[in-house]
């Protein structure tokens, strides 16, 4: 499997796509994001850097906690 996050991409494809992505954003503090309501919905137009300005959580944690466990993030 190719482990690439594309932050383009919305949160919604990017679980689609990875279903460890989900328990990584919930260990950064993106708490509701796991709900299915939530994910199929605002998750649907939200992307990683749009929920961590709304969050505010810096991208760069994100980013590490990504390529922490093996993942290349592109941007």
């Amino acid at each position: 499997m190719d482990k690439k996050i594309d932050l383009k991409k919305t949160v919604f494809e990017l679980s689609q796509l990875h279903p460890e992505f989900l328990e990584t954003m919930k260990e950064l503090g993106f708490h509701d994001i796991t709900n299915p309501a939530m994910l199929k919905t605002a998750g649907r137009f939200m992307t990683v850097p749009k929920g961590a300005r709304m969050k505010g959580i810096p991208l760069e944690k994100i980013k590490e906690a990504f390529e922490r466990k093996g993942f290349e993030v592109i941007e």
